[in-house]
């Protein structure tokens, strides 16, 4: 089954202060949406609905070739923004969708999965937090009673859906919804309650900032686990018009030698994510020996090296490859490198680092007689 996601990030709130929405201001290093989208990436959702403002040029063109996105222009209100969300999936065989606030970006990746499995079961689930504090009743600032806190929950998101069933509940709603839960119920779905997260939080005041950079600072310094990864590869040249080198097909006078595509350049990210997670290398996981893989392209081993990172609960922080040769030029070619090495492994572009050097004409690279790649990998426990 295929499981998108739709994040509404078209609002034009500002009482978080900073002048600008907030899922475009900074967090911890990032921008809100930068670590919205990041942890659906980590926990393999796509494609991911990116429901934007019209005046929000810059992002339009900033996300206009990211392979893993779609984008759609946000409705009057949010109702109209998920509506447009939706219909952006449309026909393209989405089975489930999760929409969630683009203002969560501390939200886990095994929360998303988790609403994401609930939906083989149901129609629709969400994550709510039971309500633990005592509830009052007031006015002019003055308690004037008391609500019995018995089996309410504060609601979350992702909420996620059985895709044409929460399409049909949008079409049909006459507006004033709370949220997409209460959309489906009055379409008489039923939605199954998925434990939330404290962290979870939805940034609304600008005090919110600094508590989310604790989460997310929490998350990444004081993580229990964190590995670094190291990889090498080398190929020889031979007969051929072409090489690729980190997912891009290069024109050339030769071709590189190898028992698959000879992507040196993937080959060594790929063995430094397994060597992160001290599962080998690629001729453990895809031998050489076996007549499956011969010419095979390199972007299998890396989409499961960063698959079996995600299920071992990593996020992949980076990926740094510098690609040893004369011969052809990297420079020319490295913008789109990155980007496909970006969405093979689930990570943002900004996290990829393709770069290139010679040898001063020393060795086996320096004589031209083919490439070398160095690579290092950095993952964090999720």
């Amino acid at each position: 089954m295929t499981t998108a996601a739709l994040i509404v990030a078209a609002g034009r709130g500002q009482r978080a202060g900073g002048g600008v929405p907030k899922q475009w201001r900074a967090l911890a290093g990032r921008r809100v949406a930068d670590w919205t989208l990041e942890r659906f990436r980590t926990a393999g959702i796509a494609p991911i609905v990116l429901v934007l403002s019209a005046e929000d040029e810059a992002a339009w063109a900033e996300f206009a070739d990211a392979p893993d996105l779609i984008l759609t222009e946000g409705g009057i209100d949010r109702a109209g923004s998920v509506r447009n969300g939706l219909l952006a999936l449309k026909g393209r065989g989405i089975d489930k969708v999760l929409i969630h606030d683009v203002a969560r970006p501390c939200v886990s990746p095994d929360l998303i999965r988790a609403v994401e499995k609930a939906l083989d079961t149901v129609p629709g689930a969400a994550p709510g937090l039971a309500v633990t504090d005592a509830l009052w009743r007031g006015a002019q600032a003055q308690v004037t009673g008391t609500q019995d806190r018995d089996g309410l929950y504060a609601a979350q998101t992702p909420q996620g859906f059985q895709f044409d069933a929460i399409l049909a509940a949008h079409q049909t709603h006459p507006g004033g919804a709370a949220d997409d839960v209460q959309v489906a119920r009055d379409a008489g779905l039923t939605v199954a309650i998925v434990p939330g997260e404290a962290d979870n939080l939805k940034i609304t005041r600008p005090e919110d900032f600094a508590r989310a950079e604790r989460i997310l600072g929490m998350k990444m310094v004081n993580s229990p686990d964190f590995r670094l990864g190291n990889g090498y590869d080398v190929h020889r040249f031979g007969e051929g018009d072409k090489v690729i080198l980190c997912g891009v097909e290069i024109e050339h006078d030769k071709g590189l030698q190898g028992h698959s595509d000879a992507d040196v350049g993937m080959h060594a990210v790929t063995d430094a994510i397994y060597g992160a997670l001290a599962r080998g290398d690629i001729g453990q996981h895809f031998p050489p020996s076996d007549p499956q893989w011969k010419g095979a392209a390199s972007e299998i081993f890396l989409r499961h090296a960063a698959d079996l990172a995600r299920s071992m609960g990593f996020i992949i922080s980076n990926v740094d490859c510098t690609l040893v040769c004369e011969y052809p030029k990297i420079g020319p070619h490295a913008a789109r490198m990155r980007a496909a090495m970006a969405e093979i492994i689930g990570i943002d572009v900004d996290r990829v680092s393709i770069k290139a050097t010679t040898s001063e004409r020393l060795g086996f690279t320096g004589r031209g007689e083919g490439i070398a790649a160095l690579a290092t990998a950095a993952l964090v426990k999720s």
